[in-house]
C-alpha cells in the first residue's frame, strides 16, 4: 500500500472517535490529582493529544495552562474548535508538531501528559528526550500498556509481540523509569471501561461501515481485518494486558 493511500484510510477508519486510544475522564483527573501543586502558574505540555479529550479534562479540572501537540492536523483543528466552544481557548493551545523533534526550549513545563502515545517514540526514549523540557521537580504522567499476568495465550502473546514486542509488566515499566532519572508518585490501572466505552465501542461501528464503503478494495479490507483482529483480541484476553497509569518526578 501506497504510504499516502495507507494514511488516508487509517485516519478514515479512526476519525469521528471520541478518543483514539483507551483512557477515561476520571482517571485522567486521577491522575492529575496525584500531580501536586496545580494552578495558574502551571505550564502542561500533552503530547500526542489527538482530538484532545484528556486534554479539556485537563483545562477543566485545573487553572493550568496547557500546550497540546499532534501530528495529525485534523485532530488539532478540532481541539482547538471544541477549545473556543468550550471557553477554554485562553489557557490550552493546540498546535501541530512531530513528538520525536519537539522545539519547545528547555525547562519550558512543569508537567509532561502523554496518554496512550508514548509508545509511539518508546517509553525510554521519551523519558529521556523530554526530560529537558521539564522545570526543576518536574513531573510526567503517561499511560502504557503492560501485561496484568504471566504466561498469556499463544495467540494473546503472538499479537502484542507482533504489534508493540516492548510490552512488559508494570514491575519492569517502574524500574525503567526509574532507571532515567524519574521516581514514582503514583500508579494504577486503567479499567476495563477505558478500552470499551469511548474507544473499541464506536471503533467497532467504524469498522462495520468502513467495510461497507470499501467492500471492493483489499487493501481497506486487510486495515479493518487488522482492528478487527485487535478488538477481538481484547474482548478473549483483557484480563493479561492492560493500560498503567504512571505519575513521575525527576529526581
Amino acid at each position: 500500500m501506497e504510504p499516502d493511500r495507507a494514511a488516508a484510510l487509517f485516519f478514515e477508519l479512526f476519525s469521528g472517535l471520541p478518543r483514539q486510544g483507551p483512557g477515561t475522564a476520571a482517571s485522567t483527573r486521577r491522575a492529575l490529582g496525584l500531580v501536586p501543586d496545580v494552578g495558574p502558574g502551571t505550564r502542561v505540555l500533552d503530547i500526542g493529544c489527538g482530538t484532545g479529550a484528556q486534554t479539556v479534562v485537563l483545562a477543566q479540572s485545573s487553572s493550568a495552562r496547557i500546550v497540546a501537540v499532534d501530528n495529525h492536523p485534523p485532530f488539532i483543528e478540532a481541539l482547538s474548535l471544541e477549545a473556543r466552544k468550550l471557553g477554554i481557548a485562553d489557557r490550552l493551545e493546540a498546535r501541530v508538531a512531530d513528538m520525536r523533534s519537539l522545539d519547545f526550549a528547555d525547562g519550558s513545563f512543569d508537567l509532561i501528559w502523554c496518554e496512550g502515545a508514548i509508545y509511539n517514540v518508546g517509553v525510554e526514549a521519551g523519558l529521556r528526550d523530554w526530560r529537558r523540557l521539564l522545570r526543576r521537580n518536574g513531573h510526567v504522567a503517561l499511560t502504557e500498556v503492560c501485561w496484568r499476568q504471566p504466561e498469556p495465550p499463544a495467540e494473546c502473546a503472538a499479537f502484542w509481540n507482533r504489534e508493540y514486542p516492548a510490552i512488559r509488566d508494570t514491575a519492569t515499566l517502574l524500574e525503567a523509569a526509574e532507571a532515567h532519572g524519574y521516581e514514582t508518585v503514583g500508579h494504577f490501572p486503567l479499567p476495563a471501561s477505558a478500552w470499551w466505552d469511548d474507544y473499541y465501542r464506536p471503533l467497532q461501528d467504524n469498522v462495520t461501515a468502513f467495510r461497507k464503503r470499501h467492500h471492493d478494495e483489499p487493501d481497506a479490507q486487510e486495515l479493518a481485518n487488522q482492528c478487527q483482529h485487535e478488538i477481538d483480541i481484547w474482548h478473549a484476553h483483557s484480563r493479561f494486558y492492560g493500560y498503567e497509569f504512571l505519575v513521575l518526578r525527576v529526581r
